[in-house]
């Protein structure tokens, strides 16, 4: 291994119930008149971000609001975000909600700074020039999953190549990111469930990447830690405080993480939501032992670490069997069938993970062959065998 390394710990933090209430202060002090806030239209209905509204314009801030952000976010959203951007002459964007909008709302910042096309900007080491900086970025999770409010990288779909292009660009990192509890109690159970699998994803796969970035490696085991003990609680007693915040957390964390990159989980997640329209946490959770199992012949010793840091016993089958009951506590499907998936697109599926940005950074080899015999066994519910 090469033991050298270029690694990054991201923005800040303000963590804890009614911290939101400091984000009008913040905005304040950078100087700017005039704010553009991202959400949905779920979000924007609920009452809390109302209050938000009000309290930026107490503060003496024009706020115009962009709320049409779909799940899994379009160029056409981020271009509608664009246009409001420039007709409000926004000076700061404020992305408050799930991982979409988050996502969205990043991308919004990206393009004010730039006349490319967004898909320039996929994923590479080197970004294009800008033609101005990108304005600076303030994040509000409402979901404790992609970990988004950390990260310099945002998910958007190109509808014409039927793919989800992961964009990058270290501007769009948030200055100030804000993990309030309180403003998670109104997630379902099942999104809940979901979004944690997704965070739970990250962690997992960024410890997994062989790579020495041992900053990654703790923050990845601990934020395991926090969503072995957390997620279930927060599915089941949503306005459990601790619970939300070790989640908020965990999430954050697992984007951190992942600065290592990720793998095969997600490589395959991505073209099954781009196809199939399945949510990405969800999905990442119907593969994770799947997967878990094809890497472990690569994975098997780092993972019976993180078993016993986690005080499961049974080292890597271990852990492959707390994920399974995991999963069967939050109503996670077992098979890919659960996500619509079918036989005869298994070949295509595989094909475009072959092709996904994160596949060579799986711990194991995997080419198309290998993603399909992945599928496949996610297809039948067959866990064991996967690793021959």
């Amino acid at each position: 291994m090469d033991f050298s390394g270029n690694w990054r710990i991201p923005t800040e933090i303000l963590a804890g119930a009614g911290r939101v209430s400091e984000i009008f202060g913040r905005a304040r002090d950078l100087g700017v008149k005039r704010v553009l806030l991202v959400t949905d239209k779920g979000v924007a209905a609920l009452p809390f971000f109302s209050q938000i509204v009000a309290g930026f314009e107490k503060s003496g801030l024009a706020v115009a609001v962009f709320k049409d952000v779909q799940p899994d976010p379009v160029e056409a959203d981020v271009a509608a975000g664009l246009a409001a951007f420039m007709a409000h002459e926004a000076e700061l964007v404020v992305c408050i909600g799930g991982g979409s909008a988050l996502d969205c709302g990043k991308s919004i910042a990206l393009a004010t700074a730039t006349s490319r096309p967004l898909w320039d900007f996929e994923i590479t080491l080197t970004p294009p020039p800008l033609d101005r900086p990108i304005p600076p970025i303030f994040a509000v999770p409402t979901t404790a999953g992609t970990g988004s409010e950390v990260g310099r990288a945002t998910v958007i779909t190109n509808l014409e190549l039927g793919r989800k292009i992961i964009l990058l660009h270290p501007q769009m990192q948030p200055r100030l990111v804000i993990l309030d509890p309180e403003l998670t109690f109104g997630l379902p159970a099942s999104l809940t469930a979901w979004t944690g699998m997704d965070a739970l994803a990250h962690n997992l796969e960024a410890f997994c990447v062989p790579s020495w970035n041992p900053m990654c490696d703790g923050i990845a085991v601990e934020g395991m830690r926090l969503i072995k003990e957390s997620l279930v609680t927060a599915a089941t007693e949503p306005r459990n405080v601790e619970a939300r915040a070790k989640m908020l957390a965990a999430a954050a964390m697992g984007a951190t993480a992942f600065q290592k990159g990720l793998g095969a989980i997600h490589s395959l997640s991505h073209p099954i939501g781009a196809k199939f329209h399945a949510h990405h946490g969800l999905t990442n959770a119907v593969l994770m032992p799947y997967v878990l199992s094809y890497n472990r012949p690569a994975i098997e010793d780092g993972i019976a670490g993180v078993a016993r840091s986690l005080g499961i016993d049974g080292g890597f089958y271990g852990f492959l069997g707390w994920v399974l009951h995991l999963r069967a506590q939050l109503g996670i499907p077992h098979t890919i069938a659960g996500l619509k998936v079918t036989e005869e697109s298994l070949d295509d599926l595989a094909a475009e993970a072959f092709l996904d940005p994160n596949t060579p950074d799986n711990p194991r080899a995997a080419d198309a062959g290998a993603m399909r015999r992945i599928l496949r066994g996610a297809l039948a519910g067959s866990v064991v065998g996967l690793d021959g």
